[in-house]
């Protein structure tokens, strides 16, 4: 090739490589630094057993906060779920993106950039989560607003003050294979009224403690507990087990003898 000719095509082919390498998609690299923490993926059979706990259906609204290269909305996607995932990294979400539209789940995988404190989850009926406790923190007065029932799972970290209804792990076990499911519980705080009684309640999440009066006489409620929208507690030796639904509670008493009960919200 003529000299001169080698010196004027060798910045040209420079720039187009260097424009080809542009082109080129983002790959995400585990222990990339994020906006809040270090991006980790769950392990695949994580995600998997995160699903399985919190019994994902195509009923579901599923979201992930910090959702990286969005393994866990994809695959709640492929279960038939809606999905959602939120991300602050936009080469991150556009690796989603694609992963979506080949996994065949793009309509129902969605992913956006934005910041997880500031994103409206209010929808979910299942949160799956790979988050600092830090993090968990930050959030966990959103947790707390989400519709009773909503199940949210965890991986590795425990959302700080929360009672977890299961623990699962993956086999083997190596790093990042223990997960948690929570059951956001219903508001039962307050006072409600029984045929012959009044029942007043106080609560810390999933737990429930308070008193019970009937014809003047005041009797602490123990070891109560909500697993989701089922309540249990004693009262003098009686058990009592029940569902609530809105402003109505209805369940079963055993104690000498099993009788059906119901309470209702005073206003």
């Amino acid at each position: 090739m003529n000299h001169c000719l080698q010196i004027l095509i060798a910045p040209l082919c420079f720039f187009v490589a260097a424009g080809a390498a542009l082109a080129q998609p983002a790959v995400p690299m585990e222990g990339q630094p994020g906006k809040d923490v270090v991006w980790i993926a769950s392990p695949r059979d994580m995600v998997e057993k995160m699903l399985d706990m919190a019994q994902v259906t195509p009923a579901d609204l599923v979201i992930d906060l910090g959702s990286g290269d969005g393994r866990n909305v994809i695959a709640a996607a492929k279960r038939g779920a809606r999905a959602l995932g939120v991300e602050y990294d936009a080469p991150l979400v556009e690796v989603a993106r694609r992963a979506a539209a080949g996994a065949g789940v793009a309509g129902r995988a969605t992913f956006m950039q934005g910041d997880m404190f500031e994103a409206d989850i209010s929808g979910a009926s299942v949160l799956i989560l790979f988050l600092i406790p830090e993090n968990l923190r930050k959030l966990e007065a959103k947790f707390r607003a989400l519709k009773p029932g909503t199940r949210i799972v965890s991986n590795t970290y425990e959302i700080p003050g929360w009672y977890g209804e299961e623990t699962g792990r993956t086999i083997p076990c190596l790093t990042w294979c223990v997960a948690t499911l929570y059951v956001v519980p219903p508001g039962v705080a307050g006072v409600w009224r029984l045929p012959d009684a009044e029942l007043t309640l106080e609560q810390d999440l999933q737990v429930v403690f308070g008193s019970y009066e009937t014809s003047g006489l005041s009797v602490r409620v123990e070891g109560g507990r909500l697993h989701g929208n089922e309540i249990r507690f004693s009262v003098n030796g009686v058990e009592y087990s029940g569902r609530v639904e809105g402003n109505t509670m209805t369940g079963t008493a055993r104690g000498r003898t099993t009788h059906a009960w119901t309470a209702t919200r005073a206003p």
